[in-house]
């Protein structure tokens, strides 16, 4: 009997070795299956993280010469207004009535008006154009970002709205409408 025990926990002993040893396989073989795909994962973003660093490139060109471009027209805007400044000095220096200087100066004011309209339409097409610039610099990415799918939006529920109107009385608004008229009249 004594035998048969002892065959009995060899063949268990042998068992849960052999068990213990497809156990490491297993999680080794785990393990490396885990690094694979971490690795193809890890290299899949690189070519992710070039096409941003590409975009940041461009954008920063954009940018740096719309900077620019801002630059040279505030430069072009100080230099007329300065230029212009000499000139009514110049002319007012000239004045033999302040008739003259009045009208003059009226002169001056209707100018620097049309110089300051000018100025800033300028200004925003040269935003515009940095705009567009920027979209396009981004939008050549864009292809492979439509490529993911996009989720729906959720159905909007439309007893809660028909709820949330039967909740408010029409008349309190009716009330309410007259109290903000007079205030705003008075």
């Amino acid at each position: 009997m004594h035998l048969n025990i002892s065959e009995f926990l060899e063949e268990q002993k042998r068992g849960l070795g052999e068990m213990v040893e497809n156990f490491r396989k297993t999680r080794v073989a785990a393990a490396r299956n885990a690094a694979r795909e971490s690795a193809a994962r890890i290299k899949s973003l690189n070519e992710r993280v070039r096409a941003l660093s590409r975009s940041g490139l461009r954008l920063t060109a954009v940018s740096h010469g719309a900077a620019q471009s801002l630059i040279e027209l505030q430069a072009d805007i100080v230099g007329s207004a300065l230029t212009d400044a000499a000139a009514q000095i110049e002319r007012m220096a000239y004045t033999e009535s302040v008739k003259d200087l009045a009208r003059m100066q009226a002169e001056v004011l209707q100018g620097a008006r049309e110089r300051i309209v000018a100025d800033i339409a300028r200004t925003v097409g040269v935003l515009k154009d940095a705009a567009g610039d920027a979209r396009k610099a981004v939008a050549r990415r864009a292809p492979a970002a439509a490529a993911a799918p996009r989720r729906k939006k959720a159905p909007v529920r439309r007893r809660a709205k028909v709820a949330a109107r039967t909740k408010v009385a029409p008349r309190a608004k009716a009330p309410a409408k007259r109290a903000k008229r007079r205030s705003a009249r008075r």
